[in-house]
């Protein structure tokens, strides 16, 4: 297959797809309705056209009628008046009109079964047209209430997605609060442990911090004595030590 050839079908394919996306059945349906309406009127001017010179051609043969009615008349009339040559001509003159009415007659027939014909001819074109207009709205309806369907089958799909994706954002976002939760946590400890210096504090803050921790020891020594002394057993251990200091200095002299 030739590159053209290629080139061409391709060129085909896409156009043929890209109608077939633009393409509404619905005005499609409505647009060949419309064009068989126009059939149907123009086949109704044609039986109109056909009776209107069926009639001319009636009334043509009328008026011929009458001319030949009045040339017997005048022949007869004629003939009583001895005047044969008058009554010859008068004659003569009928029948070269019997003669066009013979015609008109048949064209008068070949024009009523033509309208016959064309009278029969629309209307069973009006009833395809009538079908097909019953058959054109159930096809709309059907496609529009597919059309319906699909929407809803979409939107109902693009709300699961979009549930979807809120549910991965709202695992995200926990994941990423507590990976911070950690880090500060993490990043407290070591500042209390004195492996990461905080550089918001002062240069005596290290100093602070160890007096901070001796008043905090004296205080709770002076607290505990003080318990002790309203207990009681805090003096008795001084006199005890001052007792035993004595028996050690009296052997000692001995």
């Amino acid at each position: 297959m030739g590159i053209m050839k290629r080139m061409g079908m391709v060129f085909r394919s896409k156009a043929n797809a890209a109608l077939d996306k633009a393409e509404d059945p619905r005005e499609t349906l409505d647009y060949s309705y419309q064009k068989q309406l126009e059939l149907l009127q123009k086949v109704r001017r044609g039986v109109a056209d056909v009776a209107t010179s069926r009639k001319r051609v009636e009334l043509q043969i009328n008026q011929l009628q009458q001319q030949s009615t009045k040339l017997q008349d005048q022949a007869k009339k004629a003939l009583a008046a001895n005047r044969e040559d008058l009554a010859r001509e008068a004659l003569t003159r009928r029948s070269g009109l019997e003669q066009q009415i013979a015609d008109l007659n048949t064209q008068h027939a070949s024009l009523q079964a033509e309208e016959e014909k064309l009278t029969l001819a629309s209307k069973r074109l009006q009833a395809k047209v009538e079908s097909f207009r019953t058959r054109k709205e159930t096809i709309k309806a059907t496609y529009t209430a597919a059309e319906a369907q699909t929407r809803i089958t979409e939107a109902f799909s693009g709300i699961s997605e979009e549930m979807g994706d809120v549910g991965l954002a709202v695992q995200r976002a926990e994941d990423k609060t507590a990976q911070m939760q950690a880090r500060a946590g993490a990043v407290d400890e070591l500042l209390a442990s004195g492996a990461l210096d905080d550089v918001t504090a002062g240069p005596n803050d290290d100093i602070s911090r160890e007096l901070d921790a001796l008043a905090s020891t004296s205080s709770v020594d002076a607290e505990l004595e003080a318990m002790k002394h309203q207990l009681g057993t805090g003096a008795e251990k001084p006199a005890l030590g001052a007792s035993e200091a004595t028996e050690k200095k009296q052997e000692g002299q001995a």
